[in-house]
């Protein structure tokens, strides 16, 4: 959906090409027809406003369903293109009521609902546009974009969007193009009061659009925008324009008017000498085609992309390429499928990296014109991928423009119903921060005077030694994986991992490490054998591999590796038992590469019952905080499943820390 503030130079009253004829469906009575078609009239002129009046006029007069219903299509067609969506969404809903028979009325109605972000019904009615025309993409692609809209405005994408105020006015102000390359110049194009050319749009009502120019100051200040001299604004329209690498070429698009005529568009060019710019001359190109609009220089000069619905077009108007030679344009191409849709394609800008922007209401969006990016892959194939919001509404959002080395510029949006306007964006640059805390891993109380260092995967490193909070900050750079190593005399090492890779907003991380304290054993969770055996279970190896994790960031402790069983059986059988399964790990963390010197087995049977402490209470009420899990307290617990949980608990492996000081060998 095109609205009125675009018609000029998006070429609008372009895109919907009718012959009069054609609009005459309905058979009017005389009396009738007086009224109908001064309103069909004013429609195929593009007269929209007038035709709106007129419309309504004729509605009150005819009493025929067919007739009111084609009417109230009309009426919704008009306030479609005017972009007023809220009126079109009411006179396609009453088109349906009296049974309008032309299914573009489920989809303008569908487009409607969703510029409204009426997503449900939108979808609803795409649904249905796509039962009567399933060849029509129009129906898919609006039922995506309603499931995909809602969740682009609440994740948004970083940019930060104002509009430009200094630069705007109630009337259209569009098409910025920076001028300068320190970027403090713009020219755009704009059809407040004043303008050259005195006549009226007879589809807005506002002067044609002329070239205006503005200046920024030290501060950050637009001046007051004046516009271009009768060197290139004319009676007629001119807007869109791009500038050459050097900024010494302006070029822009001028759409003639004369009578019994349509708009006629080419691209002209001007050369600036000082401080004024001479005087435009066309670009020989088709000077019989419809439109040769929105021209777009490549980076290197050589190319110029622009819009036109030459012979070969696959849409309304698609995005071309030729080789630019001088005042010449040469063979053109089109850019393809992967681009161009049975839609309009509008306004391209080629960044200096490469990447073309463009507009387009083909690929599916937010509504109206949506502001998309693409960039060729190794196989020379376009992706293209929608801006998403905020730099997309669901109004019109068109013609962008970079500064060369930021994600930073100006486009131009009809966004919230008014008048397009200007608006800055720019994408600030991405930052990262981590904070943590470091806790003893059984009481959870914070520990100060722990050494935090930070590893980058580019080399960088970083160190913070935590104060009586316990906490840590780090600010962490872009695409690079960190581990967080931790230190504190009496606890082993801990760490953790964090990454930025394939982050493309910022983000702050928040993390806990927890060491633990070596002046009590520690459990190793999940250590299985068979009943009455001695081999480690394959589910055992996880846990174990976590501890020669363990033993690896601690190259300077040794251990001792200890074996518990339950109260029950012989006692010298359980301690042979678990003298045998102690030697079973040691064995395994031997095979991957842990020195044997470090490690000592030793089997403890029954004689060790666990103690509880208020974890175990947690998971456990039954249980009582700092009893020994003896055979005698075991024995008067409430149940045999409470009795089976407590020999359970015995049944452990640990290790307690014997030296920090040991040297590894080379």
């Amino acid at each position: 959906m095109l609205n009125k503030k675009c018609f000029r130079i998006i070429i609008a009253v372009l895109l919907l090409v009718h012959t009069f004829s054609s609009a005459q469906k309905p058979q009017y009575t005389k009396e009738e027809w007086g009224r109908a078609y001064k309103a069909f009239a004013a429609f195929e002129a593009g007269e929209y406003f007038k035709a709106i009046d007129l419309f309504k006029n004729a509605y009150d007069l005819v009493q025929d369903k067919e007739k009111k219903s084609e009417i109230l299509f009309k009426l919704g067609e008009c306030c479609r293109i005017i972009g007023d969506n809220q009126k079109a969404e009411m006179w396609f809903k009453k088109a349906i009521e009296k049974n309008h028979m032309n299914p573009m009325v489920y989809l303008y109605y569908a487009d409607a609902l969703k510029a409204n972000l009426k997503f449900k019904e939108a979808s609803e009615n795409y649904e249905k546009f796509k039962n009567l025309m399933p060849e029509d993409y129009r129906g898919a692609n609006g039922i995506k974009a309603c499931e995909e809209i809602p969740l682009w405005i609440q994740m948004g994408t970083g940019y930060e969007v104002i509009n430009v105020k200094p630069l705007n006015t109630k009337s259209a102000d569009f098409s910025p193009a920076l001028a300068s390359d320190d970027y403090s110049e713009i020219v755009f194009t704009s059809s407040r009061p004043g303008a050259i050319g005195t006549e009226k749009h007879g589809a807005t009502g506002e002067s044609f659009s002329d070239l205006y120019f503005a200046k920024m100051d030290r501060k950050g200040k637009w001046s007051e925008p004046v516009p271009l001299s009768e060197e290139i604004n004319t009676e007629f329209e001119e807007g869109a324009p791009n500038f050459s690498n050097d900024y010494k070429t302006m070029y822009y698009t001028v759409c003639k008017k004369s009578k019994n005529k349509q708009f006629g568009c080419q691209i002209f060019s001007t050369n600036r000498t000082a401080e004024s710019w001479g005087k435009g001359e066309a670009v020989e190109f088709l000077k019989d085609s419809i439109i040769v609009a929105h021209p777009a220089i490549s980076s290197d000069g050589q190319y110029m992309y622009f819009v036109s619905d030459m012979d070969g077009t696959l849409g309304g108007k698609d995005i071309w390429m030729a080789p630019l030679e001088g005042s010449k344009m040469g063979t053109a191409e089109n850019l393809g499928d992967q681009i161009n849709t049975p839609g309009n394609e509008l306004f391209p800008f080629v960044h200096s990296d490469g990447t073309l922007y463009f507009s387009s209401d083909g690929h599916p969006g937010m509504g109206g014109l949506d502001i998309f990016k693409a960039k060729k892959g190794p196989d020379g194939k376009w992706k293209v991928e929608n801006m998403k919001f905020p730099i997309n509404s669901n109004f019109d959002d068109f013609s962008i423009t970079f500064e060369k080395e930021l994600e930073k510029g100006y486009f131009s949006s009809g966004r919230n119903g008014k008048d397009d306007d200007i608006f800055a964006f720019v994408l600030p640059p991405l930052k990262y921060n981590i904070t943590g805390l470091i806790k003893d891993e059984k009481t959870e109380a914070v520990l100060n005077d722990a050494l935090v260092k930070a590893i980058g995967s580019d080399g960088s490193s970083m160190e913070f030694t935590t104060g009586k909070e316990g906490s840590f900050k780090f600010s962490l750079k872009p695409n690079t994986d960190y581990v967080f190593v931790v230190s504190r005399k009496g606890y082993l090492n801990g760490k953790e991992r964090e990454t930025t890779k394939g982050l493309d907003r910022s983000k702050d991380f928040k993390t806990s490490i927890l060491l633990a304290s070596i002046s009590k054993p520690i459990e190793l969770p999940n250590i299985f054998y068979d009943f009455g055996k001695a081999d480690l279970r394959p589910e055992s190896m996880v846990a174990l591999d976590k501890l020669i994790e363990t033993l690896n960031d601690n190259p300077n402790i040794t251990i001792e590796l200890m074996s518990h069983t339950d109260s029950r059986g012989k006692e010298s059988d359980n301690t042979d038992l678990s003298q045998k399964r102690a030697q079973s790990v040691i064995n395994y963390l031997i095979e991957k590469s842990i020195a044997a010197d470090r490690l000592t087995a030793k089997g403890y049977g029954e004689s060790s019952p666990k103690t509880v402490d208020n974890k175990m209470v947690e998971n456990y009420p039954f249980l009582t905080d700092g009893a020994v899990l003896s055979e005698d307290y075991i024995n008067k617990l409430g149940s045999t499943e409470q009795q089976e949980t407590a020999h359970q608990i015995n049944r452990r492996t640990e290790f307690r820390v014997i030296r920090t000081d040991y040297i590894p060998k080379k």
